[in-house]
């Protein structure tokens, strides 16, 4: 059984940093007279009211957020995008040089991005060729100076859902952090592992507003954790992580989540038409099997049909060089007329004979 103990996990000088206090910190009242922060008092140049500095604990989206997710306001960090909270994770937990994290590729590349821009050392351990976690292999590769193994789940850039147990035997046996990234969690039917929480300490999911909620370019996260390390993350991050305009939008949207829903179950009936549709194209080796709002495709030959949609101004993401990836094209879901539109052009690319 793991023995976690945030506090060992921490950088020391982590635990004895004094914060930065912004002046939204010594006051957090919305009436008065407000002379503390050096903010223009006549306005901005804009007919928005954009001149006073925004709340930096995002209170009134937590508030709102906590009853939709099922969990404690105070367990909720907010942070420009998903990107943030995994900086912020790596800075606090690893000293440069010398501790390391774990990742499993194919896999989201931000992990890697973060744990280099810190000198972090990086261990790699692949799934199996399903796209699976190999425990065995995990646990074998753990140090004592491995401070957080990264699971993207469902999987991004393959799309499926990691084994429940897996994740379970991974948290029950390492005295660190497991951060599970939910990105895609809305789009399968599998629950969040938000819900065991309380029962593993080492545990983090992150979630997103840009994919399900159709947020992106606001760039808001979530992280959900222990009620201890949301203050760690809370006393490293800059002062106004997420702007006014931002957070305005959030709360609007958070009042949308039939519309939120809507959309889901409409990308999750594309899916499922643009995963049929490719699959009767003799080009197409092989369509695996997606829990995300995207589709890995293995073509007879990527670049070819890559360097044909680019030419028709049709625009997917190239993976063919990522391990276990070959030759596949990763397609994100888009509208009927989009969808419909991509496969008359690998119709015509298919019929016009220019693979050969």
């Amino acid at each position: 059984m793991s023995n976690f103990d945030l506090s060992k996990i921490l950088r020391p000088h982590i635990l004895s940093l004094a914060p930065y206090s912004s002046a939204r910190d010594e006051y957090t009242g919305h009436v008065g007279i407000f002379l503390d922060a050096n903010e223009n008092p006549y306005g901005s140049v804009t007919d928005a009211d954009y001149n006073r500095y925004p709340d930096p604990y995002q209170a009134d989206i937590k508030q709102k957020l906590a009853p939709i997710k099922n969990i404690a306001a105070e367990r909720i960090f907010l942070g420009n995008g998903s990107d943030e909270p995994i900086d912020l994770l790596t800075r606090a937990t690893c000293t440069p040089g010398q501790d390391r994290v774990m990742i499993l590729p194919p896999t989201y590349g931000i992990y890697e991005v973060s744990a280099s821009i810190h000198d972090v050392k990086i261990d790699k351990v692949s799934l199996t060729n399903d796209y699976l976690i190999d425990t065995d292999a995990v646990l074998a590769a753990i140090t004592p100076n491995t401070k957080i193994i990264w699971i993207c789940s469902p999987n991004n850039p393959t799309g499926n859902v990691m084994q429940h147990e897996a994740i379970q035997t991974i948290l029950k046996n390492f005295d660190g952090l497991v951060v599970v990234d939910e990105a895609y969690i809305d789009f399968t039917e599998t629950p969040s592992w938000i819900q065991h929480l309380d029962q593993y300490p080492n545990l983090v999911v992150l979630q997103t507003f840009s994919k399900a909620w159709g947020l992106a370019g606001i760039r808001i996260g979530m992280c959900f954790a222990s009620v201890e390390l949301i203050r760690i993350l809370n006393k490293i991050k800059p002062p106004y992580n997420i702007s006014l305009p931002a957070q305005q939008a959030l709360l609007t949207g958070l009042d949308s989540i039939e519309k939120k829903n809507k959309m889901v179950a409409d990308i999750l009936k594309e899916r499922t038409s643009l995963c049929n549709m490719l699959a009767d194209l003799s080009l197409v080796i092989k369509v695996h099997p997606s829990d995300a709002n995207f589709l890995l495709v293995q073509f007879e030959d990527a670049k070819a049909v890559m360097d044909y949609l680019i030419k028709e101004t049709i625009i997917v993401r190239d993976r063919s060089r990522v391990h276990l990836c070959d030759g596949c094209l990763r397609i994100t879901v888009g509208t009927q007329e989009e969808n419909e539109t991509l496969i008359e052009t690998l119709k015509k690319f298919q019929l016009n004979g220019i693979m050969a």
